[in-house]
């Protein structure tokens, strides 16, 4: 598919890797519906847009509510009258451990926005699509769907049910002419740490030499557009970790308790001796 003149929906454009991606389908020409909660934001991503000489859409969503996904269904089919693209972007993360979760506010809400949202707006769009005979739905996982790290608990559980969730649904819609596809990025520079709230004693963090840029991971997304795949691990050097995960499960436990978890819990150990 071709993004050119195609309606693009966008959940969670309003910064990082879903700003990116609306720039990106904005410059190959496609009809950008932008989606958030800050709509400030999107507005004055919109302007860009247009001002690249494509169509930009703005519409207010909280993707946790049903009847907001419900709304920018209907108000794009009353702009555009299809809908081509869905890109489930919009998510959150918060890192800690369990037990300093707040059950509401970091556990529910997770799932709430991360599982409920993309699958509420997928299953809204859905009935458009093979209607259309066609479409692409593409879901922004993360390496934490795949390889699951302390402190990334409930994230990673939430990005696990994202995995799953477009498996099945890939293996369902197909037929109609509907791909769907799962992007697995590793660490993007984006709002994402400051707003996950990391605490590490250990520093560890993801290597610059494999840090992505937002823009990176855009224009990964309308490549998929153009050429679908079921899977793409960004960058392809953390289908390592996804190996020796599967294959190797127990170095993998052994490194990652010994060089992080212990470090990072030394002195609430000692005090629980």
């Amino acid at each position: 598919m071709e993004p050119k003149g195609k309606v693009v929906i966008v959940t969670g454009a309003s910064s990082g890797i879903g700003e990116a991606t609306a720039r990106e389908f904005g410059r190959a020409g496609a009809k950008v519906v932008l989606a958030a909660r800050r709509v400030d934001r999107l507005e004055a991503l919109a302007k860009e847009i247009v001002g690249m000489g494509a169509e930009a859409f703005v519409v207010a969503a909280d993707l946790s509510k049903l009847e907001d996904i419900q709304t920018l269904v209907k108000q794009t089919l009353d702009k555009f009258g299809r809908i081509d693209v869905l890109v489930n972007n919009a998510g959150f993360g918060r890192l800690d451990w369990l037990e300093n979760l707040d059950p509401v506010k970091d556990i529910e809400a997770q799932f709430s926005v991360n599982v409920m949202g993309v699958i509420q707006t997928t299953r809204q769009v859905l009935p458009v699509m093979i209607k259309q005979r066609g479409g692409a739905v593409i879901n922004m996982c993360s390496m934490a769907g795949l390889v699951a790290t302390p402190t990334y608990t409930v994230y990673a559980a939430s990005k696990h049910a994202v995995h799953g969730f477009s498996e099945a649904l890939r293996r369902e819609v197909k037929p109609w002419g509907i791909d769907v596809s799962l992007i697995y990025p590793g660490g993007v520079v984006t709002e994402f740490a400051s707003h996950a709230g990391i605490k590490r004693k250990t520093n560890a963090t993801t290597p610059k030499s494999m840090l992505l840029t937002a823009e990176q991971v855009g224009q990964a997304v309308v490549k998929l557009v153009r050429r679908p795949r079921a899977m793409w691990i960004l960058p392809w050097a953390w289908t390592v970790s996804v190996w020796l995960n599967r294959f190797a499960n127990w170095l993998v436990d052994y490194t990652t308790i010994t060089r992080f978890t212990i470090p990072e819990r030394e002195d609430e150990l000692k005090v629980r001796r």
